[in-house]
Parts: structure tokens; sequence; C-alpha cells
């Protein structure tokens, strides 16, 4: 580790979630700080380690995994190419924080899972959202029962985007509304509730051109009769909302995805008096950088000072509802989430034709 007590980081692509959002955080990090940053493109590597001050850059990802100076990779490349590169991270003895979805299909992710055990080393798919201070106080009021029994979650999540070009956009590269965000509705009621869902169906639109899900709404029943449904789509005006509806009271999340780093964000409790919010309360939470509190709680993992909010035996089961609504998309059905046969039949990437996929691609 670094002499300076911090985790060195090392990023695999000049992503824009990772140029915005994570390596700034990361930089600010108490525990964490970014030494390297690889694109398969030499001068794009060079020109965003020089705009964001990182002290070294490499023209390939294998020259960033040879490091010796990076004890952990962030790897937000295209949905298609997380599980290959964060095996080849694992495999070179680094730990690994994989963007969400951590793979194409639980397969995958159980894949990355063997090789985790065989190395020993932590990998994190990045549901930040899970370590904003909002989201652990909804849990915390959830189990403590001020709302009764938690029967329901209700989630919409949506941005519109048309560019074709945009990877969010491109179907083999593992683009779409439910891949994309859809997943965060369902890994926050698996949090909410604790549970993992018995059965699953959604109703997809596909966009006729772009071959991706543009709008995507899914019911979900987990035991105890309790629901999820959520809408989300990427060619809808953005909006993000959750609510936690419960026997005696409701929760309301105004930004519960991507509130911003530098804003207060609050939550609503209302015990349902009335109509008028005669039984409302609103908490305020200052200011807190959720990508920021993933990368110190992830390096206090890898020092030993204490435990993540999941891992990736988590990642697996959130995959596997994943899957199960791509079967339902199929189908038409409600389908059920695990099993032997539990993977969509999107085709897998493989070592060998990944670069066939990605030539265009200098990320």
């Amino acid at each position: 580790m670094a002499a300076t007590g911090k985790l060195r980081w090392g990023v695999l692509s000049t992503a824009g979630i990772a140029r915005n959002h994570v390596i700034p955080a990361m930089k600010s990090g108490e525990l964490t700080e970014v030494v390297a940053i690889a694109s398969r493109d030499a001068a794009r590597a060079a020109k965003a380690a020089m705009d964001l001050g990182i002290p070294r850059s490499y023209g390939s990802y294998e020259e960033l995994l040879r490091d010796p100076e990076v004890d952990a990779v962030y790897n937000p490349l295209p949905n298609h190419l997380h599980a290959i590169w964060t095996i080849r991270a694992l495999e070179a003895g680094k730990r690994v924080l994989v963007e969400k979805p951590a793979a194409m299909n639980a397969q995958e992710t159980l894949d990355i899972l063997a090789v985790q055990k065989r190395t020993g080393r932590i990998v994190l798919e990045g549901f930040m959202v899970r370590f904003h201070p909002q989201w652990e106080a909804v849990r915390t009021i959830v189990r403590s029962g001020r709302i009764g029994q938690v029967r329901a979650v209700q989630a919409i999540f949506t941005y519109f985007l048309t560019d074709p070009q945009n990877i969010r956009n491109r179907a083999n590269l593992g683009g779409g509304g439910l891949y994309d965000i859809g997943c965060y509705a369902i890994n926050t009621a698996r949090y909410v509730f604790g549970a993992e869902p018995e059965r699953v169906i959604g109703l997809f639109d596909m966009d006729p051109d772009l071959a991706t899900d543009r709008l995507t709404s899914g019911l979900a029943e987990f035991p105890g009769h309790r629901q999820l449904a959520f809408t989300c789509a990427t060619q809808l005006s953005p909006c993000q909302h959750v609510e936690i509806l419960g026997t005696s009271g409701c929760i309301s999340i105004a930004l519960p995805f991507n509130p911003a780093a530098d804003a207060e964000t609050f939550i609503c409790i209302d015990d349902g008096r009335d109509l008028s919010g005669g039984g409302r309360e609103t908490i305020r939470f200052p200011a807190a950088d959720q990508y920021k509190k993933q990368g110190d709680a992830f390096a206090r993992a890898v020092f030993g000072n204490g435990p993540l909010v999941s891992d990736l035996s988590d990642s697996v089961k959130n995959m596997q509802v994943i899957d199960a609504f791509f079967r339902s998309q199929k189908s038409g059905q409600w389908e059920k989430p695990g099993g032997p046969d539990a993977t969509n039949d999107r085709p897998l990437i493989t070592a060998t034709d990944e670069g066939k996929r990605s030539d265009n691609l200098a990320i």
C-alpha cells in the first residue's frame, strides 16, 4: 500500500462516469488516491491524466494491470467488458470496483466470483447509492417498524438519450434501460426488503433501430406478498423518485439515485393520518458524495477496518433478477430468478471475441 496509508487506484478507461464523478471523489477521499489511468488511446489517457492530476497514464489496460503501485482497479468500461476485465484485474492481484451491472448475466458474475474466491481479492459492484446517508436512514427506519410492515416499493428512473453512438444505446455493448438504470430499482428494493424476489414479470418497449429497451416496467414479488413496481426509460423526460409503502406510513425519496454531491438531500415520512400532510416529517441530510463514501468504505474493507454493505454474492442475486426480467420479455410470463437455466440468451463475450465488439471504442 502507499506510504500515505491510502489505497492506490488505477482506472480502466476515460469513461465519463470516471472523469466526472468517481475520480474526483476518490481524489478527495480520506483513504483513496488515483495514481494511474489507462485507455486504448495513449493520447486520450495522457490528456485525462493531465486534466485530472493523475501521475501516470497508459495506452493499454494490460500496462495498468502490471503497475505494482496500483492496489485496486476501478472498471467503468462498457457493460460487456465488465466481467472480462474484472477477472483480468483479479488475476493481476488487484482489488476491483466494477461499475453496475457487474456483468451481462448471472453466469458471468458467477465466473467473477469463482476467480475472486481463488485470488482472495475484494470485488464490489458500484451501487454507490447504498453508501449514501439517505438510504442508510431509510433502511434503519424500515427495520424500526415506524411505517409498519413494508408491503410495496415503487420506483421511477428515466432520462432522454437517443444518440446511437452512446454506449447506453448500443445493444451489443450491453445497452438499454434495464441494465443501465432499472438495476437500481431492483438493487434498492432488495436492500429495503432484505430478501430476494420469488418471481418477476416485465413489459418492454424496444427501440426498433437501436434494439435496446427504451421503456421497461417491471413487477417483482417478494416473500410475504411484498412487491416492487418500477419503470425505467432511456427516452423519457428525466425523473427519479422512490416510494416505500408500509401499513402505517410511507417514505418518499425525492432524489434516490443521483443526488448532487454538493447539495443536501431529504426524505419524507408520512404516517398517513390525512392526505394533506398533517403527519408528514422531513428529514434532511447534509451534502454527501456517495462515490467518495463508496471509495473510502472499499479502502476500509481492504485495510481490514470494516465490512462492505454488500459483496459479489449479492451481485449474483441482482443479476439473477435482471436475467429473469429478460426471460420474461421473451416468454411474456412470470419468471423465477435463479435456477439451472436462469440466464438470458444474449451472446456471452469471451476474451477472444472481446476485441471484435470494441474495435471502434477508444475508452
